[in-house]
């Protein structure tokens, strides 16, 4: 077996041994459904909404959630191992340092890849079968991008709690950049956009608006689940302000995948400069 393989097994196992493979799959589940049948109650309605707005429901959570679950899951990969000693053990054997860094990183994903496949699988399953106003087209093309960009999303936050874990010494200071890392990303980010957005009346910023919304991996996740179907962007309002003709639904998951690549290979290069030096 090769060194990456065995390593990557080792992750998997050590995440499905503490249940985080369970627990994520199972908020992730109830979750979804609980937006799907009280997702209306503030209008006054009880029940299964149409899938449109599951959907819109359900990317608004994920983004705070998906982000947080990455970043808990993984700032402590690598600064975790350096403190224990482990690394040094690692290293010890005839395994190179870049296979130990890959063979984390796919045993990590796999770990985050699985637990939202499984929980996003289990609610749509369950809802196809008791929510006949799920059953609209075009919905479940909608509902498989959702769970197929949150994997995505899951990876790019992987990849930065990576930069974070390989750029310092110790596990709490890991701790604390991931946690600001969440806040920029999915509160602080948008925040500013509107607030500039407000305070000029729309007369700065407006023209580049959506073009500034690249810059945070979240809100292309929101952009692709949000104004890729006719179903869902009439859900969520948001097609009025990006037009759906601006950005293809293809640039979009380059975007995304791109916010998982270009973090991870920084990651890979201060791993391997901090071991070197």
């Amino acid at each position: 077996m090769s060194p990456i393989l065995a390593l990557a097994r080792k992750e998997f196992r050590d995440g499905v041994r503490n249940r985080w493979v369970l627990a994520v799959s199972l908020m992730l589940a109830l979750l979804a459904l609980g937006l799907a049948y009280f997702g209306a109650a503030p209008s006054g309605e009880v029940g299964f909404t149409p899938m449109g707005v599951t959907i819109a429901s359900l990317t608004s959570l994920a983004i705070y959630l998906i982000p947080l679950i990455a970043l808990v899951l993984c700032y402590g990969a690598i600064v975790g191992e350096r403190e224990a000693g482990t690394l040094l053990l690692l290293l010890g054997h005839p395994v190179q340092r870049w296979q130990i860094f890959v063979g984390k990183f796919l045993g990590q994903a796999a770990v985050l890849s699985l637990s939202i496949l499984l929980g996003f699988t289990v609610a749509g399953a369950l809802l196809a079968m008791l929510a006949p106003e799920a059953r609209e087209s075009g919905a479940w093309g909608a509902y498989v991008l959702f769970v197929a960009t949150s994997i995505l999303l899951a990876l790019a936050f992987q990849s930065l709690a990576y930069v974070v874990s390989a750029a310092v010494a110790e596990k709490t200071r890991a701790a604390g950049l991931a946690l600001l890392l969440w806040l920029v990303f999915v509160l602080v980010f948008d925040l500013l956009l509107l607030g500039s957005l407000v305070a000029t009346e729309g007369a700065i910023g407006g023209g580049v608006f959506p073009y500034l919304l690249l810059l945070n991996p979240a809100d292309v996740y929101r952009l692709l689940n949000l104004t890729g179907f006719d179903a869902v962007a009439l859900s969520s309002g948001l097609a009025s302000v990006v037009p759906e003709a601006l950005f293809s639904r293809t640039l979009l998951i380059g975007v995304l995948a791109a916010w998982a690549a270009v973090p991870l290979a920084l990651a890979a290069w201060l791993f391997n400069r901090g071991e070197s030096s």
